[in-house]
């Protein structure tokens, strides 16, 4: 039965940490609000949305498989999270000719799928760093 409790347990954290990332993107975006934006059939921040989304969870995948206990995958999930954060703001930063920021809020299709990409491929990269 444990098998099915601690299944349960990480399902809730993963949950509790996407949820609490999505919170602090949300936050930190000035321009648009994110579910506003979806709702309103914005594509480019649905992708970039759901780039973060996918990354969050790799990132906890691997804290799953490789800590010992359900606090070490909040912590490692926790930090994920900050260190997406930071990858988003780099990215931001790297992209000098135009504000991802804006260019999703245009819908700007290529940014969003770009973002999504930059969110997940270094979500594998900070997951793979997880021992």
């Amino acid at each position: 039965m444990e098998p099915f409790i601690f299944t349960f347990i990480y399902f809730i954290i993963a949950i509790f940490i996407v949820f609490i990332g999505l919170i602090v993107f949300e936050n930190m975006t000035k321009k648009y609000k994110d579910w506003e934006e979806i709702g309103n059939g914005n594509q480019a921040v649905a992708l970039s949305i759901a780039g973060k989304i996918i990354g969050i969870c790799i990132i906890l995948s691997f804290a799953v498989y490789n800590s010992i206990t359900v606090w070490e995958t909040l912590i490692w999930g926790g930090y994920g999270v900050i260190l997406q954060l930071i990858a988003y703001l780099i990215f931001e930063g790297l992209t000098r000719k135009y504000s991802i920021e804006t260019k999703l809020k245009e819908n700007n299709i290529a940014v969003g799928t770009v973002t999504m990409a930059v969110s997940i491929g270094l979500a594998f990269v900070i997951g793979a760093s997880i021992t």
